[in-house]
């Protein structure tokens, strides 16, 4: 089994940061892409930031230039740095990440989400 657990969410005003990050553990062979997706009430869930597991990126037109991912492929882990938080930001942020387990299966496992709250 593969389990990811996410950590660093909570409250911050307007204009400022918060670190997420999203550690992989189990029987993990490889991590293809990892990325980070939030949801934010009564709207779908969408795509934040994702990494390769080469190091390329890609960001929601919303976040670029405020958030930026990065990945420590040897811990299995995946971050998120959020800068310049507007109150649009508020939602569930969500880690995922394209798994090989040992038994050579590949799906996608997700975190059980952590709340980021920013207010105006």
């Amino acid at each position: 089994q593969v389990r990811l657990v996410e950590s660093g969410g909570g409250l911050v005003q307007a204009g400022g940061s918060l670190r997420l990050s999203c550690a992989g553990s189990g029987s993990i062979l490889s991590i293809n892409r990892m990325g980070w997706y939030r949801q934010a009430p009564g709207k779908q869930r969408e795509l934040v930031a994702r990494i390769s597991s080469s190091g390329s990126t890609n960001y929601a037109d919303s976040v670029k230039g405020r958030f930026t991912i990065s990945r420590d492929n040897a811990k299995n882990m995946v971050t998120l740095q959020m800068n310049s938080l507007k109150p649009e930001d508020t939602a569930v942020y969500y880690c995922s990440a394209l798994v090989t387990t040992m038994d050579l299966s590949i799906q996608d496992y997700w975190g059980q989400g952590t709340q980021v709250t920013v207010s105006s």
